[in-house]
Parts: structure tokens; C-alpha cells; sequence
């Protein structure tokens, strides 16, 4: 395993040694594992917090020999207490996760077995169904024209305009719409595909309208910043990268504007790609790659919306309902 310079870590609650091998993990799962920042910054505030209970609950700093003799018992009180919290099912599921990948990766590097780790069922997780929206209220989004009367630049409701047809058109990501950079993203008549880069660094191929390449050259034929061919596609308003909170506060306002509830979100436009794609007879196949699922099952999460959806319909017009 490489042994490249980790970053310096220090824990109040447990000894240097477990900080060394904490900082190493997680420079692994960076460098060779390729997880993104957000999953990276989550693991490791989900082990500083065991860390920090382990030291409460045992009296004394957790050392790297006392950790390998986690037993079940330390696991499930952990757990109990963030359950205390209020933590919800899906994050408990997490901090297990991110517990067991430092086990082995302990255990690989002959720092110890933490076998207690493997004993703890992971908890259950209710399943939520997405929330798409109305297929008129998805391309409302993407109207410059919803937003006339805002105190706004027009290159900036332009700017989202183009963004939001981007999730919507595409299916894309809010980070992967924004990591385009200009010269991956064809001028109207000049091309039909978009190279994405998503989780985990995969890229794949997505078509894109050419009524969205359309909004996105008139929003780029507006911005009042240079646009150079390796540079970010989508810029904020002082000519930097884009942030997608930007993105998320208009379609707050647009949310209010046309009166959608409080799940129109940015990510709800990519769902919406999914279903609606889906209910007009597409191949579920098809739907995993355009938005890059590695496992099918996570796609097919859509037809359970179509489910719903057609039970709905059922319901309300049926004579003998």
C-alpha cells in the first residue's frame, strides 16, 4: 500500500497513534479509492464522534490497541446514542460504514482485527420514494422569463436557466452540470453529447437538446466574464466557479414563484428526468446509464414512482373506486 504523506490529524479523545492511522485511511480512500470530499469530511466526523464517545465511555483516550478490541457491546451503545440525537436510519448506516472500511483498513495494514465491526447489523433504512415534478412545472424551471421581474443581471437568470434545462434536459447532477468546462460543451448544431465526470470520478456519455444548447450559448454569449475553452462553463457572478448553493437559492425563489412545494429541488430535476423518461416507455437499462447508477437496483427505484403514480390515476377516475 502506498505509504504517501497524510495529512496531520489531532484528537482530543484518543491517543496520537489511532490520529496517524486515521489520517493515513482516509488519504487512502482519497488517493486510491477515489471518494469525493463530502464522503471523505462525513467519515471522518462520523469516527472523531465514536472516538469521542469511546473516551466518555471508557474513562480514558482511545488507543489503537483498545480500539481493535472494540467488542458489540461498545458498538451498539455508540449507535444508541446517536440514535438519541435524532440521527436518522440512513446516517447510523453511514457511520457503520465508515467504522468497518477503518477496521479493514487496519486490519490490512497488521494494526489489529477489529472483529466486533462485522457482528453489527447494519440499521434499517425507510425507503422514500423520490419526488419528481410535473413535467410543466420542470420546464417552467428552466424559463429565464419565470424570473423577469427579480432585481437580477439577465446573464444570470440566463445562467440558471441553462443550468437548470442542464438537469432537467440530461439528468445530470448539480456538480457534474457545474464541473463542465466550456470546450466539453457544444454549440448548437455542433454536437448532440455531453462527457460528464460523476461520482467516483467515472465519466460517461449523456445526449443533450439542442434547444438546451441553445440556452446555454445565449446565457454564454451574455456573461459579461471570458469563457476560455478550459475554464468552467458556468461562472458566478464575480467570474468564479459557480457554487451550486447559488443554484439552490433560485430555485428556492422559483419554487415560490410557481408555487411548487418544498421537494422542488435541483436534484428533484434529475428525478424528474428519470420518470418522466420512464413513463413515456423508456428502457430502465437505457435510464441506469444516462444517469450513471452502477447498480441497476438504484434505478429502479422509478418504477416504484410510475407504481404509485398509475395507482393514483386509477384511483381517482375508476367508476367503482
Amino acid at each position: 500500500m502506498s505509504r504517501a504523506a497524510a495529512p496531520q490529524i489531532e484528537l482530543a479523545s484518543a491517543n496520537p497513534d489511532i490520529a496517524q492511522e486515521m489520517a493515513r485511511w482516509l488519504s487512502h480512500l482519497g488517493t486510491e479509492r477515489r471518494l469525493s470530499p463530502k464522503t471523505l469530511e462525513a467519515y471522518a466526523r462520523d469516527l472523531r464522534q465514536c472516538l469521542d464517545f469511546l473516551c466518555t465511555h471508557w474513562g480514558e483516550r482511545v488507543t489503537l490497541q483498545r480500539f481493535a478490541a472494540l467488542e458489540a457491546t461498545d458498538i451498539r451503545a455508540f449507535m444508541a446514542m446517536r440514535r438519541a440525537d435524532d440521527i436518522g436510519g440512513r446516517s447510523l448506516m453511514r457511520a457503520l460504514a465508515g467504522m468497518r472500511s477503518f477496521g479493514r483498513f487496519l486490519e490490512r495494514e497488521g494494526k489489529g482485527k477489529v472483529g466486533a465491526l462485522s457482528a453489527i447489523r447494519a440499521p434499517k433504512v425507510a425507503k422514500s420514494l423520490p419526488k419528481p415534478l410535473p413535467m410543466a412545472s420542470a420546464k417552467r424551471l428552466a424559463d429565464a422569463d419565470e424570473r423577469a421581474g427579480e432585481e437580477r443581471e439577465s446573464w444570470i437568470l440566463a445562467r440558471d436557466a441553462a443550468v437548470m434545462a442542464l438537469l432537467y434536459g440530461s439528468g445530470l447532477r448539480i456538480s457534474e452540470a457545474l464541473g463542465l468546462k466550456r470546450r466539453e460543451v457544444p454549440r448548437p448544431g455542433e454536437g448532440d453529447v455531453l462527457v460528464v465526470t460523476g461520482k467516483g470520478n467515472k465519466t460517461r456519455m449523456v445526449p443533450v437538446l439542442q434547444n438546451v444548447l441553445a440556452l446555454v450559448q445565449e446565457y454564454a454569449a451574455m456573461c459579461p466574464h471570458p469563457l476560455p475553452a478550459e475554464g468552467p462553463m458556468f461562472l458566478g457572478a464575480r467570474g468564479g466557479p459557480l457554487s451550486p448553493r447559488i443554484i439552490q437559492l433560485a430555485m428556492e425563489r422559483l419554487r415560490g414563484a410557481l408555487g411548487l412545494p418544498d421537494s422542488a429541488t435541483p436534484h428533484a430535476l434529475r428525478h424528474s428526468f428519470a420518470t418522466h423518461l420512464l413513463s413515456r416507455g423508456g428502457d430502465l437499462r437505457a435510464i441506469q446509464e444516462l444517469l450513471g447508477h452502477s447498480s441497476l437496483s438504484t434505478t429502479q427505484i422509478y418504477t416504484g414512482i410510475d407504481s404509485e403514480r398509475l395507482l393514483e390515476v386509477y384511483a381517482s377516475a375508476h367508476p367503482r373506486r
